[in-house]
């Protein structure tokens, strides 16, 4: 991973997804949905966690995945 989780939060494992029947995966924060993939975007994510080493590896891809939707104004919720 390199210099790409300066702040090591990828370590803390915030990122999950979860896998249908159909190949959509749905992609949580902190136990929260914040995007589902379908189709070919869905298969590509599929490949390159399969082939991940590490869970480092698979909580970038979910990361990339996800885009920017983190601002730095989200609350956790108590």
């Amino acid at each position: 991973m390199g210099n790409t989780d300066k702040r090591n939060k990828l370590n803390e494992e915030v990122f999950s997804y979860q896998t249908t029947k159909d190949k959509t995966v749905f992609i949580y924060w902190t136990g929260k949905l914040i995007k589902v993939l379908k189709g070919k975007a869905a298969a590509k994510f599929l490949a390159n966690a399969d082939s991940a080493e590490t869970e480092e590896d698979i909580q970038l891809l979910l990361a990339k995945a996800t885009g920017n939707f983190k601002r730095g104004n989200e609350k956790r919720s108590l």
